[in-house]
């Protein structure tokens, strides 16, 4: 009985050596190919080129669309689609411009940025004195006989001390995204935000500010860091004596605006659906290649290269360039609305929002047991050098899917130089490696396809 229990576990231990070993040169075809033959980083180069920035409601936007939908063609996948959206349409308006007028009349002139979404000044801009805070806790504790009146400048410097700069980033990013509408409940007649960029540098950073419909809706720009700390400097020596800035910023009536889809039918479970992909609108100020070209790139060459290899997932792959994540967040929801609607089973979604930086491993947000399964292919990822492996993880185009139970997957790439570019005029094409661009879509299309073959 022992004799053959042992033999037993010998042909087990054999059987799954087999599947390990198979697996791994199975994904070291996938990487080979990726690395080797991959085309997200020219596919990029004409979206950022050809196109160039992608605001929601733009006619860049739908531009970009086209060539998406076009460049999915291209790879030869089944089914090449849009998905039709209503979107936001906000307009920057002419170059903003601002000046501090300092003790004796001078002037310093700030680099500065309208933030999304935010009203204009009219025509005489905004000009008043200023308080500083440097929490929100502060400014509702100044309240309004401290605040009325005034522009209110946040100055929330993102951590330097948390090695993961998205931390930083959620951390300080509630000056921007709440704080000119609290600031407007308190009765401030602008805001100035310190850019939200983990380095000092002079390019101002933009980004969705969030109005609250109970009170006035207040103009609001950002600063570039290097100039917030002057800005600060000056204000503690008491040398400012006025602010002045004006934008030209409005609101339009909601428009048209697209996902753009592209699908390879899974062979087994073809009613079991794997999303991955990125967000297709970007900001104004530049070509949004990593936020987040890149995340688009990355899930069309998932789709790519199994194609190239002859690959037929058992389970339906869609990429998915998702519309308006930045300043609203409608092509997740019609996303949503369209799955409901149609009762489709969305197994899995992998989304990529952490620009082409090197790949250090996978968000998992999903149950214990989905999460286990992923673990034991770790082994297979860490020759690409991918071995973090956390809980959390998705991201905003694909949460939305988390109500019909859908696991979440995030890609995790080293975040140290995203806040020097997300949301600046340096998001360019030339500011993105074709080496570590491909390597995670790799890594990307390596995870996709052990989902599709072996589910969770």
């Amino acid at each position: 009985m022992k004799k053959n229990l042992l033999v037993i576990i010998g042909c087990f231990l054999s059987l799954s050596l087999f599947a390990q070993t198979n697996d791994s040169i199975m994904v070291k075809k996938i990487v080979d190919e990726t690395m080797t033959n991959g085309t997200a980083y020219n596919n990029l180069r004409r979206l950022c080129k050809e196109v160039g920035p992608r605001l929601s409601g733009s006619v860049k936007f739908i531009q970009g669309a086209m060539l998406t939908k076009k460049m999915m063609q291209e790879m030869g996948a089944d089914t090449v689609y849009l998905q039709e959206c209503m979107v936001p349409h906000w307009v920057r308006g002419a170059k903003e411009k601002g000046d501090i007028t300092l003790k004796g009349g001078k002037k310093y002139q700030f680099k500065l940025c309208a933030l999304g979404n935010s009203v204009g000044t009219g025509d005489k801009g905004v000009s008043s004195t200023v308080i500083e805070v440097n929490t929100l806790k502060e400014l509702q504790e100044l309240g309004t006989d401290r605040i009325k009146g005034k522009i209110v400048f946040f100055n929330f410097p993102m951590n330097q001390t948390y090695i993961e700069t998205f931390r930083a980033y959620g951390e300080s990013g509630v000056s921007r995204t709440r704080g000119p509408a609290l600031a407007a409940k308190y009765g401030a007649v602008g805001a100035i935000v310190r850019s939200l960029a983990i380095n000092l540098n002079d390019f101002p950073h933009t980004g969705t500010t969030v109005y609250n419909d109970s009170f006035p809706k207040i103009p609001a720009v950002a600063i570039s860091t290097n100039d917030a700390e002057y800005f600060s400097k000056e204000l503690k020596k008491g040398n400012v004596e006025k602010v002045f800035f004006w934008t030209g910023s409005k609101m339009l009536p909601d428009t048209i605006g697209y996902n753009v889809i592209a699908e390879v039918r899974g062979s087994q479970f073809p009613e079991q659906i794997i999303t991955v992909g990125g967000h297709l609108d970007s900001w104004d100020l530049a070509e949004g290649a990593n936020d987040d070209g890149t995340g688009v790139v990355q899930g069309m060459e998932v789709l790519r290269t199994m194609i190239a290899l002859g690959i037929k997932p058992k389970r339906t792959i869609r990429a998915v360039a998702f519309a308006n994540e930045e300043n609203g967040g409608r092509g997740a929801q019609k996303y949503l609305a369209e799955a409901k609607a149609k009762k489709e089973q969305h197994f899995l979604a992998l989304e990529s929002d952490g620009g082409g930086f090197t790949p250090r491993g996978f968000g998992l947000d999903m149950t214990a047991s989905q999460r286990e399964a992923i673990l034991k292919w770790k082994p297979l990822f860490l020759p690409y050098g991918v071995y973090d492996f956390s809980k959390g993880g998705g991201g905003s185009d694909i949460g939305p899917l988390k109500e019909m139970g859908t696991a979440m997957v995030g890609l995790s790439t080293d975040s140290q130089r995203y806040f020097d570019i997300h949301h600046a005029a340096t998001d360019v094409f030339e500011n993105v490696s074709r080496r570590e661009l491909l390597l995670g879509a790799a890594n990307m299309a390596a995870l996709i396809w052990l989902v599709s073959e072996y589910g969770l």
